[in-house]
């Protein structure tokens, strides 16, 4: 988060020669990813299963859940945009107009996503109804000659007033795209929120036992905005000689909210995990 990460421990072990020969620039549609999640989750809002919340809800929720759902599993943009309200927006900074060009590349470049969300809750709240939801997303999609697969959760909170979403605010969210035959297990640290101005650790650790591989990997973190959504993320790959990815951020002094990603990487596969930091006030 600016500034970027510092290590918390320093990787010397390895040669020069093993660095300049192993260090590659990775094209990973990294925040490209993370919308599509966000965005999936905008559109399938309340796609519940058939569960207590979604038994008692009103007529005018369960009207938006039968129609959210038809549009979007047939890629219906227009009936989609029909359902979010004329001042629609998100805490991602998203509106009605920049929606529509976002969901259209997303499902272009992710044909083969496929989802389940839990209605957990809903209120009535003045005019309208407040609902919270699980969303699961996965899928497969390419870049170049290899195959990834995606696994997504995500929790979020929308407001419905006369059967529209009309705001959205993803609470939660977590994202694994991994490909290969045996792509590395990363266990995260990261806490789900910070404060302004507060240090706070990420760690990405490898579960299995390093033996003779080389590890390849890295850290990044980006403000999520409209602006950035789209644009696919060149990540500078190093060596890795201590297990992991260790390191250290710094908040800042906003309360804007980021996506932390690590990316792993041997001989036999490729695991990267994209996690949503949320900056709250002191």
């Amino acid at each position: 988060m600016h500034p970027r990460f510092r290590d918390r421990f320093a990787s010397l072990a390895l040669t020069q020669v093993v660095f300049s020969q192993s260090k590659n620039r990775w094209r990973v549609g990294t925040f490209t990813v993370g919308l599509a999640v966000s965005l999936l989750s905008i559109v399938l809002p309340l796609t519940a299963q058939a569960q207590n919340p979604a038994s008692s809800a009103p007529a005018q929720l369960t009207t938006l859940l039968t129609q959210m759902d038809a549009a979007t599993n047939a890629r219906n943009l227009n009936t989609v945009l029909d359902l979010h309200g004329s001042n629609f927006s998100s805490t991602d900074g998203l509106n009605r107009q920049n929606l529509q060009q976002s969901l259209s590349s997303v499902w272009k470049r992710y044909p083969k996503l496929s989802y389940q969300t839990e209605l957990k809750s809903w209120k009535n709240e003045g005019n309208g109804i407040v609902a919270d939801t699980v969303t699961r997303i996965t899928g497969t999609f390419r870049e170049g000659d290899r195959e990834y697969n995606l696994d997504s959760t995500l929790e979020s909170r929308q407001r419905i007033e006369n059967q529209k979403v009309v705001r959205q605010e993803i609470t939660n969210e977590r994202s694994q795209i991994t490909s290969g035959s045996n792509p590395p297990t990363l266990k995260i640290n990261l806490p789900n929120q910070v404060k302004r101005g507060q240090e706070f650790s990420f760690d990405a650790i490898v579960q299995e036992p390093l033996g003779d591989d080389l590890l390849l990997g890295s850290a990044l973190e980006e403000t999520i905005k409209p602006d950035g959504y789209l644009n696919a993320t060149t990540i500078n790959l190093e060596p890795l000689n201590s297990g992991g990815i260790f390191k250290v951020g710094k908040a800042p002094a906003n309360s804007e909210q980021h996506w932390l990603s690590a990316v792993v990487v041997r001989h036999d596969g490729i695991t990267m995990v994209t996690q949503r930091l949320r900056i709250v006030g002191n």
